[in-house]
């Protein structure tokens, strides 16, 4: 399954280490998904690594070993309507900002997948950034997995009210079946504006 992901024993700072990820920054319909989750220490499984990495099936079965060993998890949703205003990458931290107050115990420290954060006033703001962090450390992945098990299931309810779209295949990616479905039937709420312009009926 590649190289191995690495463990959390060797992290120097805190007992409750909080990865943390988002699915659907990319997608023209649909909320962008985040969570964050603290591992015991030490804890692995060969499921758990980058969810883009792993079969429906495989993140099913690794989204059960999470929840049922996670010390602490967290998921949430940051809508397309806030997308629209606020913008993705503002949208994105929002929402990442929500799962880390509602962890509990709190994370002592942080590490989030990518290069980018944005702060935020709590007492247990210490973050490192990790460029493909969800195939380097088991917590981030495990984030991946939950926010991506918890999105396309959404989308795939979505895919029941509008068919014509391909949300159950395409999970709101903009692929030639979605950009079809917008061209012939426009926009509808659960749309990213500022992503599907070129491809709707002014």
């Amino acid at each position: 399954m590649g190289k191995t992901i690495k463990l959390l024993e060797d992290w120097p700072i805190g007992e409750f280490v909080a990865g943390i990820d988002e699915v659907g920054r990319g997608c023209g319909a649909g909320p962008v998904v985040a969570a964050a989750v603290i591992l015991p220490r030490g804890f692995t499984s060969p499921l758990i690594r980058d969810s883009k990495k792993l079969s429906e099936k495989q993140r099913n079965e690794a989204y059960k070993i999470i929840l049922d060993n996670a010390i602490s998890y967290s998921v949430n949703a940051g809508s397309p309507s806030s997308i629209n205003q606020h913008g993705i990458d503002k949208a994105t931290f929002m929402v990442m900002h929500k799962c880390l107050s509602e962890l509990k115990p709190s994370a002592e420290h942080i590490i989030v997948d990518g290069t980018q954060w944005e702060s935020y006033n709590t007492p247990y703001d210490v973050v490192t950034c990790i460029p493909k962090g969800d195939d380097r450390y088991t917590c981030i992945a495990a984030a991946s997995i939950i926010a991506k098990v918890r999105r396309d299931e959404y989308m795939t309810k979505l895919h029941e009210l509008h068919p014509e779209y391909g949300w159950d295949t395409n999970k709101g990616y903009l692929t030639e079946q979605h950009i079809k479905g917008l061209k012939a039937n426009n926009a509808t709420k659960y749309h990213r504006l500022m992503f599907i312009k070129n491809f709707i009926n002014k």
